[in-house]
């Protein structure tokens, strides 16, 4: 593992200082954005009123006047979205709108997710037969987080008479939006003016939503103080943060803090489902929860059994009921979790074979493995090794693969697999996704083209001496700042997630305890003395394998990359260091432990 410190661009920083933020806060800030002060208030202090207004969505208000017009002619309305948590978050902001908003009765209302296994992605052949096979048919379907790559099923949607209303946020593929549907809504389309095309699918339906209601006041059929669709950016908030979309633009800021205080304030039974089993009742719920805790919990309900248990835990109506599919989906869970250790295992080993070899690229094929799980797999994959993954398990159907890809600082890695694509004309069956996870299907035969053109694609923006885990700090942080109070002023830069890192310091301590602690034996609890001080710090997945030797011991001197956290236990809230990566001095590769300005 190597340590980097991360570059200060001086003119935010400066500018920072200037807004107020105290030292450190404007040094963490100006580690991660560039460009001076133009639209640094947007990002240090969010708001609502900085999302631009959904009509400069390309096609939005003839959508928006279609779907309108469904709800005041009392039309049937299919909702169609993906399974993972960006398409179920968006499957209850478009229910939620329809039903409780404008007036459409559930029983008016079709709600069609796709099965990973025996569905596929998006707006499939098996999904479009659901929808054709559905008595009676609904005249207009909306998707959300699909469509975009999906011409042939919405084709034959039209023919049965059926509008499709695509939202999505997926990049399109070569040939342009789809021609059959009714209306295409995508910040990624060629020609939209939307300010920001990295929104999730979760807030692309939003705005939609929101212009449908002006619409419908505008029409006489709702009053002018109809409700606005706030109260269901908890939802938009869940979504962006799960979906691996930056958190470093005003918008999805704005939305993710909007989401988290809707939260925290508990007003849906979901929201409190949650905290009691993680029992998190008295600790406020943030993007990392949102990331590592509940998003987890909900896709794994989609990779290994059926969605909509999901949908049903996010719109439950009673705490019983929200506990009750929360449970669903943690037995889902734990077993994903058990998968995931056995395909980790299994391709960390061909990786390693790989990067042996001098490959800048990992492409893993596992026979025996979960296509549900494989996107996770690339995640660790790319984390480990420092290079850009791609995991392959067998598809639905015969004689082909689908996969999942993951990328690292430096590179989009659906760049290069779009530049594989257009080097290799029939590469994929299918391809897509946005930048930060990639999915994509092809015939097995064409698994060692799939790896040479995707090396190839690689070296075009990575070399040798740019690949291998690294971890990227603030740099170090002097003993007395290792507080609380540190913590609390960090907090004020929140919301932190992809794009957007928390903050994260690199120092010296000495061990004075160790324990394995977790179900899996792999995570350390630890107390690390620094100046006479003494801190609570725990180190997760810090072995490979419960009889995996420890990598450090008591009395030792250390070298941490950690975060500064909090931790409430019993009713009472102490600091805790998280630890990302250790290593005794001798083994240490990381710069020097000195005061770095901040």
């Amino acid at each position: 593992m190597r340590v980097k410190r991360r570059t200060r661009d001086a003119a935010v920083y400066q500018s920072a200082l200037e807004k107020g933020l105290p030292p450190l806060a404007a040094h963490v800030l100006a580690c991660r954005l560039s460009g001076g002060a133009n639209g640094l208030e947007k990002i240090i202090r969010p708001r609502l009123q900085y999302i631009p207004h959904p009509e400069r969505l390309k096609d939005a208000e003839r959508a928006a006047r279609r779907i309108a017009a469904a709800v005041a002619g009392g039309e049937r309305i299919g909702i169609a979205t993906d399974y993972d948590t960006d398409g179920v978050t968006s499957h209850a902001v478009i229910y939620r709108a329809l039903t409780e908003y404008f007036g459409v009765p559930a029983t008016r209302v079709d709600s069609f997710i796709g099965h990973r296994m025996q569905d596929g992605y998006g707006v499939s052949d098996r999904l479009a037969a659901r929808i054709l096979a559905q008595s009676p048919q609904p005249s207009l379907v909306i998707t959300a987080d699909c469509g975009s790559s999906d011409e042939p099923r919405l084709a034959r949607l039209k023919q049965a008479g059926i509008d499709g209303v695509v939202t999505d946020h997926h990049v399109l593929p070569p040939d342009g939006p789809p021609l059959s549907a009714y209306a295409v809504v995508n910040p990624a389309q060629t020609g939209c003016s939307y300010p920001d095309d990295t929104i999730a699918g979760c807030m692309v339906a939003w705005l939609l939503m929101s212009l449908v209601r002006a619409q419908l006041v505008a029409g006489g059929y709702l009053p002018p103080d109809a409700p606005k669709l706030i109260d269901v950016l908890d939802y938009v908030g869940l979504g962006t943060v799960a979906d691996c979309v930056g958190i470093d633009t005003a918008v999805n800021r704005a939305v993710v803090g909007a989401g988290l205080q809707l939260m925290n304030r508990s007003s849906r039974p979901c929201w409190r489902a949650i905290r009691t089993l993680t029992e998190q009742e008295d600790t406020p719920l943030s993007a990392d929860f949102l990331g590592f805790q509940l998003a987890p919990r909900i896709n794994a309900r989609s990779r290994l059994s059926d969605p909509y248990a999901a949908l049903r835990f996010l719109l439950a109506k009673t705490d019983r009921e929200a506990l009750e599919y929360l449970l669903m989906l943690e037995q889902d869970n734990q077993a994903r979790r058990q998968i995931e250790r056995t395909m980790v295992e299994a391709a960390k080993e061909e990786a390693a074979r790989q990067a042996a070899m001098g490959r800048v690229s990992l492409v893993v094929y596992l026979a025996d493995g979960h296509s549900g799980v494989q996107g996770i797999v690339a995640s660790r994959l790319a984390e480990a090794f420092g290079r850009p993954a791609v995991v392959l398990c067998p598809a639905l159907e015969p004689a082909q693969l689908t996969g999942s890809a993951r990328g690292v600082p430096g590179l989009h890695v659906r760049d290069a697999l779009q530049r594989a694509a257009d080097a290799h004309p029939g590469l994929f069956i299918k391809f897509g996704g946005h930048r930060g996870a990639p999915g994509l299907t092809l015939s097995a035969e064409k698994l060692p083209l799939l790896q040479t053109s995707v090396e190839a694609a690689v070296r075009n923006w990575l070399d040798d001496e740019a690949v291998g885990p690294v971890v990227f700090t603030d740099g170090a942080l002097p003993p007395a700042a290792i507080s609380r109070e540190t913590f609390l002023e960090l907090e004020q830069l929140q919301p932190f997630g992809r794009e957007f890192d928390p903050p994260v310091f690199d120092g010296g301590f000495r061990v004075e305890s160790l324990r394995v602690v977790g179900a899996d034996g792999v995570h350390l609890a630890m107390e690390l003395s620094n100046a006479g001080s003494v801190h609570k710090a725990i180190w997760f997945r810090a072995l490979d394998a419960a009889d995996s030797p420890m990598p450090v011991a008591e009395g030792d001197r250390i070298r941490c990359v950690y975060r500064l956290s909090l931790n409430t236990f019993r009713g009472v809230t102490r600091l805790q260091l998280l630890i990302r990566f250790a290593a005794r001095d001798a083994a240490w590769n990381g710069p020097p432990l000195l005061d770095n300005g901040a």
